[in-house]
């Protein structure tokens, strides 16, 4: 089987699965894991724009896809070109264990696809839930933007403990903020992906500042893995027990 990936999550979990850069055959340019392996895999555009015919190049049987990664439009096309397509339309970690077997199924390997559902759950079922406080992952910084509980990140999160606030719970379940939704939702700490945008602590800090100033308790501010918040599927179970790790730092009084 021959299968272009357009998530680079999902990339990670092909080759997981057993697959190779023999059935893999299509990558986006932050399709980087694993390494070196997926270095033999041509690029064949990014996940919001993909070239057509480096695509069709590919020769795929399967095109590989996420419902808010890649645009419709591209579905559309694909199927339109009678590709066969996977779309992984995942929204919370309790979500991930069906979608190995599903992928799994897809591309012949359902045994392995089996256990890593069966590891994950296992993961889901004894992760330490310990964590208190309410918190915001911060993805992007101009705008601001957040991850809102809705989301993937969101449940990861709530996963181990945290509660995260549902801003804009209307919307993308991205949505842009500022010092005034923090302090609305009584944010308690601060969390800085380091992707896509790669923040930095200082960056954190600022925000952080501007609540103090608009009359809030200043937030702490921690900077996190946004590999391990955001990439679904064969990450996931590391993803969780690397996020388990963080804890709220003791603050004066406390």
């Amino acid at each position: 089987m021959r299968v272009v990936s357009l998530v680079p999550s999902l990339t990670e979990t092909l080759f997981a699965l057993g697959l190779d850069s023999t059935n893999v055959v299509g990558r986006t340019p932050w399709c980087v894991h694993p390494s070196p392996e997926v270095d033999n895999v041509p690029v064949v555009g990014g996940t919001k724009t993909p070239t057509y015919s480096k695509i069709n190049a590919a020769a795929p049987d399967l095109v590989v896809m996420d419902r808010d990664e890649n645009p419709k439009a591209v579905h559309d096309w694909c199927v339109e070109q009678g590709y066969g397509v996977f779309v992984c339309d995942v929204r919370h970690p309790s979500d991930v264990p069906s979608m190995l077997r599903q992928l799994g199924d897809t591309v012949e390997q359902s045994n392995q696809g089996e256990r890593l559902a069966n590891e994950l759950e296992a993961t889901l079922a004894k992760v330490n839930r310990t964590a208190t406080g309410t918190v915001l992952p911060f993805i992007w910084h101009e705008p601001l933007m957040i991850a809102n509980a809705r989301t993937y990140a969101g449940g990861m999160l709530s996963t181990l403990g945290w509660s995260v606030p549902d801003i804009d719970p209307e919307g993308t379940g991205y949505p842009a903020v500022t010092e005034k939704d923090l302090l609305e939702h009584n944010v308690e700490g601060l969390l800085m992906s380091s992707e896509p945008h790669a923040f930095s602590h200082q960056e954190g800090e600022a925000i952080a500042e501007r609540v103090e100033r608009a009359g809030g308790t200043r937030p702490w501010v921690k900077c996190i893995d946004g590999e391990a918040l955001t990439w679904m599927g064969a990450r996931t179970r590391q993803g969780l027990l690397q996020l388990a790790e963080l804890t709220a730092p003791v603050q004066d009084g406390d």
